[in-house]
């Protein structure tokens, strides 16, 4: 489906000429009727001979409308421009394709209307100059008379080479279905219309209504008042929506996938198609996004980027078009690109204008290496939800990590134990979250990710496991190891640890060598004694008390009840109240 806004100056035929096209009388208002004027947003559609299924979207043309012209052009990818051959280009014809190029619009056609009241050619030779200096650049042209007919065939041919030149939009692609309608219908409830430039709605989809963030669940759907069970971008929608009224969705809220949107109130962005320098733009200004318009507080940055702030919050994607209006001066300000939807504080002096720097390299295209660059570390979704597409592995749940800054990391980790070690030699090793506070990890399971050879984890303490022990002390952990292999849980006793030279600091160096596990004290196990344990306690029937555990452990009470004590704080086992215990 091709939908198609129209634009042009107000009494110049733009409706005149979709009725003529169509059939269907786009001024649903009974006061545009009366008045013959286009007020609102007005909606009709045909099917081509060839074919190929055109929705217009037909905008009012007169200047004090021109907000609701703008909702009606945001989310439409083409533009049928009317210029009327008796008048030619007017104010509102510029104002209209100064909106369209601010939007980037790529695709249009022009028609000059009232081709039988007057020459058509001066008008089309000014309009072909003016598009053709925007982004629509050259177009096809088509004069035509909507009384007399003369002219709609080979506009309905344009338009059919349009059509079938356009590029089908993503059918995977997040939904954002901007609503430029709301209304209920007796018997079925809220419907709302807008044109779905890009995703998939199915019939029981939840879709996030922003900017309140209530659900809404899909119960029916129409194009071109025809039911369907699914449609496709891009196309003109009604929705059906279950469990919400009128009041709940207004023109300019949004429909999102959910998840797949960040909701922001701040924005940098980039100033295209102004004339106007960045410090003498206007503080305040109206931001047009879709069918939405907010009211932005607009802060300088550098020579053509700006931060722009804004409530209620918008649902942006990096790299989203927009355009600012200055509604006092009744004129579009520029096109706007948007940068980062989650920009950084600006509180220290000179923020400003480093942030401004760092701008310039950005170029609205968001790719995941620019982005991880940019901000070091981020959950999948959150980068995924400022339009991102993401392929790369996370490092340990959700989290993504620029592969430099994870490298930094590492180093930092491992200079951190060294010198945490060496101010405390007699240590069982660095506390995890220690590390984590002083490496700025936003979760302790990072942490533990960065933890690789020669760093080992034990117990919540990270230890250098490759640390050489001297020659004798090596001798007498291997003594151990080798006793505890045949008997893993018949420690030695303090005796034979004396006999060994086997210390309180011996057995720490060992401990942060990862050679051994020592509990309370003296109690010397091998570092995987807990699993070991675990298995066998598994096999025992729930709960046991401390004497089967003892049993069949094959050891001692000496040996038995700290290693239970162990495994309870670890939540590997849990203690009940008649003194049993249980394998959790």
């Amino acid at each position: 489906m091709l939908v198609i806004a129209t634009a042009g100056h107000v009494d110049h035929g733009k409706s005149t000429l979709v009725r003529a096209l169509t059939g269907q009388n786009p001024d649903r208002l009974a006061e545009e009727q009366r008045r013959n004027l286009t007020i609102d947003l007005g909606f009709a559609w045909t099917t081509l001979d060839t074919g190929e299924e055109i929705a217009f979207v037909d905008v009012p043309g007169h200047e004090n409308f021109v907000p609701n012209m703008l909702a009606g052009i945001g989310p439409v990818p083409a533009a049928l421009i009317v210029v009327a051959a008796d008048e030619g280009w007017m104010p509102q014809s510029a104002e209209h394709l100064a909106a369209l190029d601010a939007l980037h619009v790529r695709h249009g056609i022009l028609a000059v209307t009232r081709s039988d009241l007057a020459d058509p050619a001066p008008a089309r030779s000014q309009a072909l100059s003016e598009i053709g200096a925007t982004s629509l650049g050259r177009i096809e042209c088509a004069a035509v008379s909507a009384p007399t007919g003369s002219g709609l065939g080979p506009l309905r041919r344009a338009l059919a080479r349009l059509a079938r030149g356009m590029h089908p939009p993503d059918a995977s692609a997040p939904v954002r279905l901007w609503v430029d309608r709301s209304f209920t219908v007796r018997g079925a409830g809220l419907v709302v219309t807008g044109t779905l430039a890009q995703g998939r709605i199915e019939i029981g989809d939840e879709l996030v209504v922003a900017p309140q963030g209530t659900r809404a669940k899909v119960r029916g759907i129409q194009t071109l008042e025809r039911a369907t069970d699914s449609v496709t971008g891009v196309a003109r929608v009604a929705l059906n929506l279950r469990g919400l009224t009128r009041q709940d969705v207004r023109r300019g809220d949004a429909l999102l996938t959910p998840q797949r949107f960040l909701d922001t109130t701040q924005c940098d962005v980039r100033l295209h198609e102004t004339a106007v320098t960045v410090n003498r733009l206007p503080s305040t200004l109206m931001l047009h996004i879709g069918a939405a318009v907010r009211p932005v507080h607009v802060r300088p940055l550098g020579e053509d980027t700006i931060r722009l702030s804004f409530a209620p919050a918008l649902p942006l994607h990096i790299g989203d078009r927009a355009l600012l209006r200055d509604p006092g001066r009744h004129r579009i300000i520029a096109g706007v690109t948007v940068l980062d939807v989650r920009p950084p504080q600006l509180r220290r002096r000179g923020a400003a204008a480093l942030r401004a720097r760092h701008l310039t390299t950005l170029s609205g295209t968001p790719t995941e290496a620019q982005e991880l660059a940019r901000r070091q570390l981020i959950r999948r979704p959150e980068l995924e939800a400022m339009g991102v597409t993401v392929t790369s592995a996370p490092v340990t749940a959700d989290w993504l990590v620029d592969p430099d800054y994870w490298q930094d990391l590492s180093r930092r980790l491992i200079a951190l134990v060294s010198d945490f070690t060496a101010a405390r030699p007699h240590s069982e090793g660095l506390p995890a979250e220690t590390a984590r506070q002083k490496l700025g990890l936003p979760d302790l399971a990072l942490l533990k990710s960065l933890v690789r050879p020669p760093l080992v984890l034990h117990y919540g303490r990270i230890v250098h496991g490759s640390a050489e022990l001297p020659e004798p002390l090596a001798r007498s952990v291997q003594q151990v190891s080798d006793v505890l292999r045949r008997a893993p849980f018949r420690a030695p006793e303090a005796q034979e640890l004396q006999r060994l030279h086997l210390g309180e600091g011996e057995l720490r160096r060992a401990v942060r060598a990862g050679l051994l596990l020592c509990l309370e004290g003296k109690i010397a196990l091998l570092p995987d004694a807990p699993r070991r344990a675990l298995v066998r306690l598994r096999l025992l029937e729930q709960p046991f008390t401390v004497a089967e555990a003892t049993g069949a452990l094959d050891t001692t009470r000496r040996v038995s009840l700290p290693l239970l004590r162990h495994l309870d704080g670890r939540r590997l086992t849990r203690r009940l109240e008649d003194h049993r215990r249980e394998v959790v």
